[in-house]
């Protein structure tokens, strides 16, 4: 598995509990980074730093992301989205809108992967059409 999967995952689970439980970062990371699954599997520092640039952009811009997730998620509520499914989206959408070195179909391809590990049978189907609808309008 690659660092920067590996930084995504680590970044939904930072982004999964400061949501669920409405702690702070520095709380919630500190159950996530597990060292031997970064020291098995890639550059501690390339992982860590990936992970923290993707939860401090994606927390500051909020409001704006959840804005797109909430006109591009027909009929579904931030509220009524599963905490999985929602925090996926809000990582992709961040690379998809504020990070320019990373192709938009990469982000789209990890979180559908995020997604189908992570979630329900549907819930890939449901990010990949919400991602695509957000990619459209990002050119």
């Amino acid at each position: 598995m690659g660092s920067r999967r590996i930084a995504r995952e680590m970044a939904l689970k930072i982004l999964f509990q400061v949501d669920l439980v409405h702690c702070n970062v520095n709380e919630a990371s500190s159950y996530t980074f597990q060292v031997e699954d970064i020291w098995q599997n890639g550059d501690f520092e390339a992982i860590t730093s990936f992970c923290l640039e993707l939860v401090k952009g994606v927390l500051p811009n909020l409001t704006e992301i959840d804005a797109l997730i909430e006109k591009h998620a027909n009929n579904w509520t931030l509220e009524r989205m599963a905490n999985i499914d929602r925090n996926i989206l809000r990582i992709a959408i961040y690379e998809i809108v504020f990070i320019d070195n990373i192709p938009k179909s990469v982000s789209i391809n990890e979180a559908v992967e995020l997604a189908k590990k992570y979630s329900t049978e549907n819930s890939f189907g449901f990010v990949n059409g919400v991602l695509g609808k957000i990619e459209k309008i990002a050119n």
